[in-house]
């Protein structure tokens, strides 16, 4: 395994774009926001549209496409597992809520393909993925303190905030430690390349995994009698140095972003059937 190609790509990155110069809570009423219309609606035109939309704000972070490929390519493998498991448990649910049956390939017992089922999974393996792009854009452009602050400003109590913001800041650190004790075990003679079996490797990698727990948990208990040294938790509240108050581009945003959740949610009720086909 090549240390140089082992990218984490799941922390902040500040590249001064537009989107990084938004409020935290913006930023994650605009996330929330996402979810919450992805989960109202099983129509492909809209998650279509939200697929977009996500990677157009993800080009608009200025994150270089090669830091984030292998999640895209991650999320994407995972999900075609997911639609293939969807299937082999139940192979007619599709026609059950779409309620027609168009045969595409007739297969053994029930696992006969149809045209409904199809569609049923592409349209769920999409609004799944619909949920990626924003996530990213959400962890590129929001510091770990920012978002803390932003917690605590709509009322979530500040050490579960602070906490938050200590295990994303933690995050790259044990991506850090992990290629520490990569390199040591590798120095020992301990082989985790392509060349090796796939689960002799498996067993070397929980070789790496033993000691990375370990080094975790004592940096977790360094950090919390630091704090406790420095008084954290004596006072019901506390200030933030990230914060900020919201500029008029955020009040902007906020009310488009709350027009747009109002209308999704209007959408859903008035639908009278679930999925939207158009066959």
């Amino acid at each position: 395994m090549n240390p140089s190609k082992m990218k984490f790509g799941i922390n902040y990155i500040d590249t001064k774009s537009p989107l990084h110069a938004l409020n935290g809570i913006t930023k994650f009423a605009l996330f929330m926001a996402w979810v919450t219309v992805v989960l109202t609606t099983f129509d492909l035109r809209l998650i279509t549209v939200l697929i977009l939309s996500g990677l157009f704000l993800l080009k608009l972070t200025q994150v270089p496409f090669t830091v984030y490929k292998p999640l895209i390519i991650a999320t994407a493998s995972v999900l075609m597992l997911n639609a293939l498991f969807m299937f082999l448990l139940a192979p007619q649910q599709g026609s059950v809520y779409i309620g027609s049956t168009t045969e595409l390939l007739a297969l053994p017992g029930d696992y006969t393909l149809t045209q409904e089922t199809l569609f049923y999974l592409g349209t769920v393996t999409l609004k799944y993925f619909s949920m990626f792009p924003i996530a990213l854009v959400f962890v590129f452009t929001t510091h770990p303190t920012e978002f803390a602050a932003s917690l605590n400003r709509i009322g979530v109590p500040y050490k579960i905030a602070y906490a938050v913001s200590l295990t994303l800041r933690y995050l790259p650190e044990v991506k850090n430690d992990f290629v520490n004790i990569m390199h040591a075990q590798q120095a020992r003679g301990l082989d985790i390349s392509k060349h090796t079996p796939l689960f002799q490797r498996m067993k070397n990698v929980a070789k790496i995994l033993g000691p990375l727990v370990f080094s975790s948990l004592d940096r977790a208990d360094e950090i919390s009698n630091v704090m406790t040294l420095r008084g954290f938790g004596r006072h019901k509240t506390r200030t933030w140095y990230s914060a900020s108050p919201l500029k008029r581009v955020d009040k902007i945003c906020l009310s488009i972003i709350a027009i747009v959740v109002l209308l999704a949610i209007l959408k859903r009720y008035q639908e009278t059937q679930l999925f939207w086909y158009p066959f």
